[in-house]
């Protein structure tokens, strides 16, 4: 699928992983519908590209619903989807004072990561499956965002690798199902990357994590990300894959 002209929903648009991917596609010429929970950041990153910004939960069967018609209504019905809004939380199963961790955690995040992404797709799928076919009969394209921690998570990221595990888990199942409408679906796994939330932590942890990328040994960049992501759009062969985006990152039990 080419990319110039298309619509295309972006959750999590607002800032890291995704503000990038709303930016590259909007460079490669797409109207883009910046989606995120905060409106502010929304709106930030749609008036630098000239998208349209629109607060949505990816976690709200009516709020992802309202979105996708709102961005359709801007934009026209939507082609693309990158699926970047998430998550993360890290903590042990059994706290220092020897008590279980809250289950509200757990499901707090399966909530927003799996569930969410799940939530966003079937809505999206749902519409593009009535759109009219392009070239090779596609319809549509889903690019998922999981983690390395699906495969190799650390202490304390049960809850996150669980959900990103799920994410893993349903992309072939998915796109086998949606093969039917032409409707493509791939996942990305990223490793470390200099992102917001990566920023906020102390200098010598992010070079620590840094060093611990085989090459380049350097936090990902999120043009990198973003990047890959277009690519899957573009590359009509792709479908029902996983990939890693992580210089080779194995990650340590802890």
């Amino acid at each position: 699928m080419q990319i110039h002209g298309q619509s295309a929903l972006v959750t999590g648009g607002g800032s890291g992983l995704g503000e990038a991917t709303a930016r590259e596609l909007a460079r490669l010429g797409a109207k883009v519908a910046v989606l995120d929970v905060h409106l502010e950041q929304a709106c930030r990153v749609a008036s630098e590209i000239g998208g349209v910004a629109i607060e949505a939960d990816v976690t709200s069967a009516e709020g992802m619903q309202a979105a996708i018609e709102q961005a359709a209504a801007a934009h026209g019905p939507a082609r693309i989807l990158m699926q970047i809004a998430g998550i993360g939380t890290a903590k042990r199963i059994i706290g220092k004072d020897g008590s279980a961790a809250a289950l509200e955690d757990f499901v707090r995040v399966v909530n927003v990561n799996l569930i969410g992404t799940y939530n966003a797709a079937r809505l999206f799928a749902a519409a593009c499956a009535r759109l009219a076919p392009m070239e090779d009969g596609e319809r549509g394209v889903m690019v998922f965002t999981a983690s390395v921690a699906a495969f190799d998570g650390q202490v304390g990221q049960q809850a996150y690798s669980a959900s990103k595990g799920g994410v893993v888990g349903m992309t072939l199942p998915m796109a086998r199902d949606l093969a039917q409408h032409g409707i493509r679906v791939c996942t990305i796994a990223p490793g470390l990357f200099n992102t917001p939330l990566m920023r906020t932590l102390p200098e010598p942890v992010q070079a620590s994590l840094a060093a611990s990328i085989p090459f380049p040994s350097r936090l990902g960049k999120p043009q990198e990300f973003a990047e890959l992501a277009c690519h899957i759009v573009t590359n009509g062969h792709l479908n029902g894959e996983v990939i890693r985006l992580d210089g080779a990152l194995r990650m340590a039990p802890r």
